[in-house]
């Protein structure tokens, strides 16, 4: 088996933080919190550079492009329910997000087996940043400074869940449109 490139690593070292993510919320302390935050907006900050890096050095493999949506999916799907399980988000947000999330891979996957390729929208990029920006303040939790920072969290996260289902909606309509394109072909 060949070695794993930059990128891929950078890809696994997302997925291989969620355990540690989640360790550090199961004993909830300001510190932990802190830590926590910090070690999500690092493997958040991965999703941009196993990219560039990978488009760059000509390191884009099969292999990343499967894991790279899969590695954020991860990521942000542990977090919500993480969150959920702590009382500090609520439960049918995390299920619509990641029933959504779910969707969309099962779209892609339809979509690749008839030869098609839905890739990454702007929308769905702005989703996962709105996300981002959601979770980071929820994850912190406790006042800091005299700011709470889940009301901050709490609008960000109904933003990021209309964006989440805006997006879905794109691309359902986007298959829905390759699909029937493809059913035309497939009767000529």
């Amino acid at each position: 088996m060949k070695k794993l490139n930059l990128a891929n690593k950078l890809t696994l070292g997302r997925i291989l933080a969620v355990p540690v993510i989640i360790l550090l919320l199961y004993f909830p302390t300001k510190v932990t919190c802190l830590i926590a935050m910090l070690l999500f907006i690092i493997a958040s900050l991965t999703d941009l550079f196993d990219g560039l890096v990978a488009r760059r050095m000509g390191m884009v493999t099969n292999f990343g492009k499967f894991l790279d949506p899969l590695a954020d999916k991860i990521l942000v799907g542990s977090v919500l329910i993480m969150l959920v399980e702590l009382g500090w988000a609520p439960a049918w947000v995390t299920i619509l997000i990641i029933a959504r999330e779910t969707t969309v891979t099962g779209l892609r996957a339809i979509a690749s087996d008839m030869g098609l390729v839905l890739a990454a929208d702007r929308f769905g990029k702005l989703k996962t940043v709105i996300q981002i920006f959601a979770l980071c303040p929820l994850l912190l939790h406790f006042p800091w400074f005299g700011f709470d920072p889940r009301q901050l969290g709490m609008i960000f996260l109904y933003l990021a869940l209309a964006m989440t289902l805006f997006s879905g909606g794109n691309y359902l309509r986007k298959f829905y449109s390759h699909w029937s394109e493809h059913q035309g072909a497939d009767a000529a």
